[in-house]
């Protein structure tokens, strides 16, 4: 950098000179800011201002500028299906044809027996919307509308959990291949009891009624007696925002593994996924101004001789300070009454759509945060890689007194490895970062100050899945700017000078399982 970003904008002569002598090609020191009453854009840099009271705006500008030209802006999520053909089986028939949920099928299956099974799923067929672990503001509930599991088709192997009692653990599984998938949508009628008849059920989940042919079995067969469901999931009314995906919930889901055809068999038929989803962020503007009499101008002082220069800079810090705090706590609202916009903030986001844990650091343990980890980072949940964790004073000294203790005070031999030591410290783009080792891999934590005070103890967020969206378009550009002179003596008979700056920018945030909070 050629010049101080604070020198050329904060001069000692009552920014009377020239703005950029010597910053480069096409400057002139006939320009002078106190004259032209003109705008300059300072957005490019105006994130290197106290950075270490703002690290996530300074992350932000950093790695997720991404301009708008509208200030209603939209975008799309993708949520890949792959690792998402699963489903839970909802209810069975027994071996005298009824269907049940938590009964006995009857004598254990063996293989080449038929086996009908109705599949039900929690999650959106469109854009792959899931719950978001511990929050329960926009659950999906099994079998509710729009969920049907439509990835079944003739001629799939399906993977079935199994139990030796009703309710019992996973003591081995089933493999079945489809003979027919027949989907049946809320409201529909499905086969009740031993006859062909249909009837409409109450509350009947979204569901595929899959006809199979059992091809494996587990070793112990008396295992196969029951499928790991339970007696409410036919009504598709269960709740598992709050189930862990390893211990609770992979256990009871049903996957594809594949498919078997005969020799000479035809092309089967297939399914096309709907990964997209869309939403919509608005820009906010952000505005401080700057106002002082030229006599207060003109007068020298004994700390900094140049009053107007010391208030210059302590505005820009403001400014900034502002749009820090409005991104971490403001809630999106258009106020189409008095017509002002209002960006969305991370805490309100997270709470209402990311992942929720908890933090008492008197009783949270490291073995504790390990389990919060393997549920924020499961790779069959969430695959983003590039979270920065932002936490406050407490947890901070927390982290560092959970790393430090192992490595300073645990260390029996040089093969000895913590499974969460601090393992490094740094700076990127100039905010300080430590680095925890975890099993889960390396995670990068921050202090924020503006978390001190409140009961977020802890953010999670990851910065490929947001944005900070300033207002660019037809020739203007709304990212932070300087606006020198808006009042003058020249041009409002007032003996003053004022100059304002301001920002029109918003956030976009998306992927809310790729985003968490400890509280």
């Amino acid at each position: 950098m050629a010049k101080d970003f604070l020198s050329v904008i904060t001069p000692n002569t009552d920014l009377t000179v020239a703005d950029f002598d010597g910053l480069g090609p096409g400057t002139s020191t006939d320009l002078k800011t106190g004259d032209i009453r003109r705008k300059y854009n300072f957005g490019a840099r105006f994130s290197e201002l106290a950075i270490p009271q703002d690290p996530f705006f300074r992350f932000l500008s950093k790695v997720g500028k991404k301009p708008t030209d509208d200030p209603q802006f939209k975008f799309t999520e993708r949520r890949p299906s792959f690792h998402k053909r699963y489903a839970y089986a909802g209810a069975a028939k027994d071996n005298t044809g009824s269907w049940v949920t938590d009964s006995d099928l009857g004598a254990p299956k063996t293989v080449g027996d038929a086996l009908d099974v109705r599949m039900i799923t929690d999650y959106k067929n469109q854009g792959n919307i899931q719950n978001i672990y511990g929050n329960s503001t926009q659950k999906i509930y099994l079998g509710s509308a729009d969920t049907m599991p439509k990835f079944f088709l003739a001629g799939q192997l399906v993977k079935i959990p199994c139990a030796a009692t009703a309710g019992g653990a996973v003591a081995g599984y089933m493999v079945a291949r489809v003979n027919t998938a027949t989907e049946y949508a809320i409201g529909g009628s499905w086969s009740s009891g031993t006859g062909n008849a249909k009837v409409t059920v109450t509350n009947n989940p979204d569901m595929v009624e899959l006809n199979c042919t059992v091809v494996r079995i587990p070793i112990t067969a008396a295992n196969a007696q029951f499928l790991s469901v339970t007696a409410e999931y036919d009504q598709g009314d269960d709740d598992l925002s709050g189930d862990e995906i390893a211990a609770t919930l992979e256990p009871q889901r049903c996957y594809v593994i594949g498919s078997a055809f005969k020799e000479g068999s035809g092309y089967p038929e297939t399914w096309n996924d709907q990964p997209f989803s869309s939403n919509h962020g608005v820009t906010q503007i952000w505005k401080t101004s700057m106002a002082m009499t030229n006599t207060a101008r003109a007068t020298s002082l004994k700390y900094d001789s140049s009053e107007w220069a010391r208030v210059w800079k302590e505005k820009l810090i403001e400014h900034k300070w502002d749009i820090e705090t409005s991104l971490l706590f403001g809630s999106q609202y258009e106020d189409s009454t008095n017509d002002i916009n209002y960006t969305q903030g991370a805490v309100d986001y997270i709470l209402n759509f990311g992942n929720q844990f908890s933090l008492d650091i008197t009783t949270k343990t490291a073995d504790d945060f390990l389990d919060d980890m393997s549920n924020y980072v499961d790779p069959r949940y969430n695959q983003a890689q590039a979270t920065v964790f932002f936490c406050n004073t407490a947890v901070y000294n927390w982290l560092h007194k959970l790393g430090g203790y192992f490595k300073n005070n645990l260390e029996i031999s040089t093969n000895f490895r913590s499974d969460l030591a601090l393992t490094g410290k740094k700076k990127v783009f100039g905010v300080d970062i430590s680095t925890f080792s975890t099993p889960y891999g390396d995670i990068n934590v921050a202090r924020n100050i503006h978390l001190d005070g409140t009961d977020i103890k802890m953010l999670g967020v990851n910065m490929k899945n947001c944005a900070w969206r300033p207002l660019v378009g037809n020739g203007l550009n709304r990212d932070t700017s300087v606006y020198v002179g808006v009042q003058t003596l020249e041009n409002s008979g007032v003996d003053r000078r004022v100059d304002l700056i301001l920002t029109e920018g918003g956030m976009e945030w998306s992927m809310a399982e790729s985003h968490a909070l400890w509280k």
